[in-house]
């Protein structure tokens, strides 16, 4: 095991390259400008991906709206006086300041993993899908948090009218055209909504296929959707997609979906070929293995400026902190826990910019200061030209909510060249018909060549 160190140099390390990841070493970046460029500071980033993926946008790039590398965030473009390492932190052992990373080299190589000595630790990891112990659920489940998920997802839908389309046989047409999504959350009902819109679109050009062949399930264990955007827009979303011939289906859980078959606990059989599964996120499983001290659900103690509670140069913000929320009712008595900040990208990101000035600050013999911001609201897209949102006590829907969802994310969307790109995709959406190609085959980018490779060996041993 190798080990990286610096005597002279003040490191710190950022363990994730997500929102707070990304966003705290692009501050970093500005805030320690002279210290980066003289070396008496580093900035290291480690993550698996080369890149960020802005979440928001998923639901639009599995619908065609966007390109797939426009939701993303290349980071050692945007991260140009950061140490980028692809890789994955394994160990931390904040005592001695060390973490342990396996990077792809060392996968390939052998050598085993690099070990990374710092100063500073900050801990945005984010969160990873929550799988329940449905049966069926890991062998047929598809989830939707990544970009590959959310155009393997646009390909296997396309994939799907194919197969209803060229079939005689009246079961396995059902079954391609019957979509169960699992979970009313942004992402379950954002994903649905536009997915429901493109394959509408996308059947005009199927001569025996018409959308009402079609079924579309929403499955929710609560009694609501959408719960950001609070109550009366939340039932506003449900007639919606049920006007659109959308089931939606409150009250209701996944209890089983083995052989291509989900079963809901309200006693009702969907033999489908797409379950789509978004109930819910759980912290990233390195929080557990750092020793650092977590709520009951997993995440890390903070202060309200962002510290990891009770721990020196330690910090934290994002899915994986649990963050007092100086905004909201103080708590009735003094045994009462007080109101957390929402585990949401917006909180996220303005976490990260106090984050990254109260680091900034530590390193330099500065003051630290507290995070306090009052929740804005919330907007969602309900597919294109359709929307709910509550800002600022303000009730949005239609297509002022769709526009006000574009608008948001678009301000939101990290760098000038990301925003333009998306802008421009956008304004040609409008002028132009929709794509519906699938291009299943580039999730097996060799199957052909293998197949002709395969076929010339053949043809030599006869």
């Amino acid at each position: 095991m190798k080990t990286e160190s610096s005597e002279d140099v003040t490191r710190i390390l950022v363990v994730g390259g997500g929102y707070v990841g990304m966003y705290t070493a692009l501050r970093l970046q500005r805030k320690l400008k002279q210290e980066l460029r003289q070396g008496t500071v580093e900035v290291i980033v480690v993550d698996p991906e080369p890149y960020m993926t802005y979440q928001p946008f998923l639901p639009e790039a599995a619908a065609g709206s966007i390109s797939p590398r426009h939701v993303v965030v290349p980071l050692r473009r945007v991260l140009p006086q950061c140490k980028v390492v692809i890789g994955e932190v394994t160990a931390i052992d904040h005592e001695d300041r060390r973490a342990t990373i396996t990077t792809l080299a060392a996968e390939e190589t052998g050598d085993g993993a690099i070990e990374v000595a710092y100063d500073e630790l900050v801990l945005a990891p984010g969160s990873v899908s929550r799988a329940l112990p449905v049966p069926g659920l890991a062998d047929v489940g598809i989830g939707f948090k990544t970009v590959e998920e959310a155009i393997g997802l646009r390909n296997h839908v396309l994939g799907q009218l194919d197969i209803a389309s060229s079939t005689r046989d009246p079961a396995v047409r059902d079954a391609a055209l019957t979509f169960v999504f699992v979970g009313g959350g942004y992402a379950g009902v954002e994903a649905l909504a536009e997915l429901e819109d493109m394959a509408r679109y996308a059947v005009r050009y199927y001569h025996n296929i018409q959308p009402e062949d079609m079924k579309w399930i929403l499955v929710e264990a609560t009694n609501r959707i959408l719960p950001e955007v609070g109550p009366e827009m939340g039932r506003y979303a449900v007639r919606e997609l049920r006007a659109r011939n959308i089931d939606v289906r409150l009250e209701t859980r996944l209890d089983s979906c083995e052989k291509h078959v989900a079963q809901l606990s309200d006693g009702s059989r969907f033999p489908t070929r797409t379950l789509v599964w978004t109930a819910g996120v759980k912290p990233h499983p390195i929080l557990a293995a750092t020793k650092l001290p977590l709520n009951g659900h997993g995440r890390l103690l903070c202060t309200p400026a962002l510290q990891v509670d009770g721990v020196e140069h330690a910090w934290s913000a994002g899915d994986a902190a649990a963050v007092p929320d100086l905004t909201a009712e103080p708590p009735a008595g003094p045994d009462q826990p007080r109101a957390l900040c929402a585990p949401n990208a917006q909180h996220a990101v303005r976490q990260s910019k106090v984050l990254a000035e109260n680091l900034a600050a530590a390193v330099r013999g500065g003051p630290i200061v507290d995070y306090a911001h009052s929740y804005a609201g919330s907007v969602a897209s309900l597919g294109l030209h359709k929307g709910v949102a509550h800002v600022y006590g303000r009730k949005l829907k239609g297509y002022p909510a769709w526009f006000m969802h574009r608008v948001y994310h678009l301000s939101r969307v990290p760098t000038f060249n990301r925003k333009a790109r998306v802008l421009a995709e956008w304004t040609l959406a409008g002028l132009f018909k929709r794509e519906i190609v699938s291009l299943g085959s580039l999730e097996n980018p060799r199957a052909e060549f293998e197949l002709a490779a395969g076929t010339g060996r053949h043809n030599e041993a006869s």
